[in-house]
Parts: C-alpha cells; structure tokens; sequence
C-alpha cells in the first residue's frame, strides 16, 4: 500500500487530489489534526513515512517544505511555482519527448503550471520537430474560470454581492510578468518569452488557451501540424480533436471535472489557431499531479483520474 502525504491539503489543488485518491484502493493517506498541520515536526514525520508527498503550498512555504524531507526518499511533487525551472527537477509533463521517462526515475517532480500547460502542449512539438523556430516572437491568450485563483478568488466570484462587477472576463497578468513565463520560455525552448494575455471568467472551472499562429512563422502547413499533433498525441491524457464544439463555438469549460485534455487547430493556412482545452484543476494541476504520481509509482497513469 503506497502512502501518501499531501501538506497544503485544504487549498483546491489539494482538496482535489485528496478527493480523487480517496476513492483508490491502493493508496493510504497520511493526514495531521488541524493543530498540528503547521507543526514543522509533525510535517517531517509525515515526510519521512509517506512513499509520495504532494506539496500544496505557497512558493515560499513549498520551499520550506523541501528542507522538512531532508535525505528522505520520498517523492516529492510541488504543484507551486518554486521548482518548475530549478535545476534538480524534473519538470511533470510527461507527453514532452523523453519526459515520462525522467519523470519515472526523479524523486523530485515539479508540477507544470495551469495556462503554461496549455501553451507548451501546443508549442514544444512544434519546435522539437522543426515546424517553428525557437526565435519565434509567440503571442497568448488563455481563458480560465476563476477557481485557479484559489480560495480568495473562489469566495468573491461566489459572492452574489460581486455577481454585476464580475460578469464580464477580465484581463490580469497585465504587467507582463506572470509567473508562469520562465516555465512557457524554458520548457519548450523559446529564446524569447511569449506575449500572454490570461483571462478569468464567471465559470468555476476549465481552461482554454490559444496561441496565434501566423504562416510566417511556421515551416509548413496547418496540415503539417495536424499531423504531429496526433502522432505525439494519442492519449490516453492527451489527444488531438479537431472538432469544435456542437455550436461550432469552443468553450473554455467543455473538460470542466476531468483529467485529460484536447488539442485542436483552427483557421486557415495564412492565420492558424493552436487551442488547448482541459480543466485547470485537472490536467492543470491535480489531474497532473496524480499523473505523475502514477507514473512515478510505475502504474498506468490514468489511474483514478477522471477521462473523458
């Protein structure tokens, strides 16, 4: 029986992976009383028994946290923004090339962001293949719901009282400096961070993230990248739809609850759309984490993950 540790269990990333190992069979969870969820030695204890720890933490406290494992074998997954461009971490997308692999083998996994697992599913195929140069000027606009903002967000747009303000999208991250870039640069290997425009909306959860592909900048046709998509793309977590929606719209909730997620391309061979779609708390986080997770473990890595 593998057991497992998440400290920052009450935040949403947490609640969700408690929720989904909960069902499971295999797994025992480690858990601490109210009181003692701070207590830096009862969290060591926690660290030195579990096989698995999740880190659910703020930056900084998931950094404390991987001085609390000391030489313990454990395999730690932080789904913050601390370690996902630190050297020593494997960076958990396991359909990059060569990446499951390295994620099999690592006691020390960083869990990708939400929005930058939508723009490197779309990006770094490209540029491994030689379809788009890693000089290439990427422009990106991400939709989300509001639960990746965490329990403050959660509560104002749950607030009736905000209903009017917030019924409109709104556009954050507007300094240019969101912390998700050094990964969106890094991991595909752009030379030049992307221009990104991430969206919050009125809906709990989902994602859809679109980068603006111009002819100029790719060494094909639109037919080029629809075939590399799915030949990289075969699932069982990640796979190529090029279906929109009945409507003939594409909507950001569409994967809303689950684990997987679908990649598409739209427009014409002058103007190209590259959308990603999948749910920020799945495969954007939780679903993620548990992917990685199974993998690690060297279990089939759909297991207990909600798929469509």
């Amino acid at each position: 029986m593998t057991k497992v540790f998440i400290d920052g269990s009450a935040g949403t990333t947490g609640l969700r992976i408690r929720e989904r190992l909960a069902a499971r069979k295999d797994i025992t969870l480690l858990s601490l009383p109210d009181e003692k969820r701070k207590d830096p030695a009862s969290r060591a204890a926690c660290f030195a028994e579990a096989d698995v720890a999740f880190l659910c933490l703020p930056d900084d406290a998931a950094r404390e946290a991987v001085g609390l494992v000391g030489d313990a074998k454990t395999v730690l997954i932080d789904t913050s923004t601390a370690h996902r461009v630190s050297p020593g971490w494997v960076y958990g997308f396991p359909e990059l090339a060569g990446q499951r692999e390295k994620i099999a083998n690592a006691t020390r996994i960083a869990n990708p962001g939400c929005h930058a697992s939508g723009f490197i599913a779309l990006v770094a195929p490209l540029i491994s293949a030689g379809l788009l140069s890693p000089d290439a000027r990427l422009s990106c606009f991400s939709l989300t719901g509001y639960s990746g903002g965490g329990k403050k967000m959660i509560a104002e747009y749950e607030d009736e009282s905000n209903a009017a303000r917030l019924l409109a999208p709104r556009i954050y991250g507007l300094s240019q400096t969101h912390k998700h870039l050094p990964e969106m640069q890094l991991i595909p290997g752009l030379k030049h961070a992307p221009l990104f425009s991430p969206i919050v909306s009125s809906f709990y959860a989902g994602m859809a993230v679109t980068v603006e592909l111009p002819a100029e900048l790719l060494a094909g046709t639109a037919a080029d990248v629809i075939d590399l998509y799915r030949t990289v793309y075969r699932g069982p977590i990640v796979r190529y739809s090029g279906e929109a929606d009945a409507d003939g719209l594409l909507s950001a909730g569409a994967l809303a609850g689950r684990d997987d997620m679908e990649i598409s391309v739209f427009g014409n061979d002058e103007r190209i759309l590259l959308v990603s779609r999948f749910d920020n708390l799945g495969k954007g986080a939780s679903g993620a984490a548990i992917q990685n997770m199974n993998i690690a473990l060297g279990l089939p890595e759909e297991t207990g993950l909600a798929l469509g």
